[in-house]
């Protein structure tokens, strides 16, 4: 299975974050996986990539041209694909994908996560979705959206297309083992 993560590309963090990104990347490999991720060196995306790379995992990197600096792509990636845009970066990483996993992150994670969210809710794929909540870190998120469907402004079918996983381990299984559920325009507007 192709499983694409989102995440940080930060250094300033907490260090159980990175263990937990570097535990989801051994997983992958040792799952026979392939990891698809922005190509990023740092953060959580390259803490991931070192954990796949460390059990001889492949790992697909999705990245634009400008990003080809030293230091800033993972050096240990088993292929390349280069885009233009950002755009069309995260375009090539969700169709590579059979299911995907969101590590903690900042604006652009949040965007990457509810853009793949909003398409399985209008039925543009079925593909899995987990938030790896390390830290309890997607516990306000949650919130916020059940605030969302308590206000009528999400509906509740919708908590239903991902899942919160506290641990690399839960967000793999439920990646694996989910039910083959998606949304349609219809539903979006009961």
């Amino acid at each position: 299975m192709n499983i694409c993560i989102f995440g940080a590309s930060g250094n300033n963090l907490d260090a159980e974050y990175f263990a937990a990104a570097e535990e989801l990347g051994r997983l992958l490999a040792q799952g026979g996986h392939s990891l698809v991720f922005g190509g990023g060196a740092g953060g959580l995306m390259g803490a991931c990539a070192r954990g796949a790379a460390e059990k001889g995992g492949e790992i697909v990197a999705v990245t634009p041209r400008f990003f080809d600096e030293p230091g800033v792509i993972f050096p240990g990636c088993t292929r390349m694909i280069w885009t233009e845009t950002m755009n069309e970066r995260k375009e090539r990483m969700v169709a590579l994908s059979d299911a995907l996993i969101t590590l903690p992150g900042g604006i652009g994670t949040f965007e990457e996560f509810f853009e793949v969210l909003t398409l399985k809710q209008l039925g543009r794929h079925a593909k899995p979705l987990a938030l790896l909540s390390t830290l309890d870190y997607y516990a306000p998120l949650l919130k916020l959206l059940e605030k969302a469907v308590e206000g009528g402004f999400l509906v509740k079918s919708c908590m239903e297309l991902f899942s919160l996983c506290a641990t690399p381990q839960e967000a793999l299984e439920a990646v694996l083992s989910a039910p083959p559920i998606s949304g349609s325009v219809a539903s979006y507007h009961t």
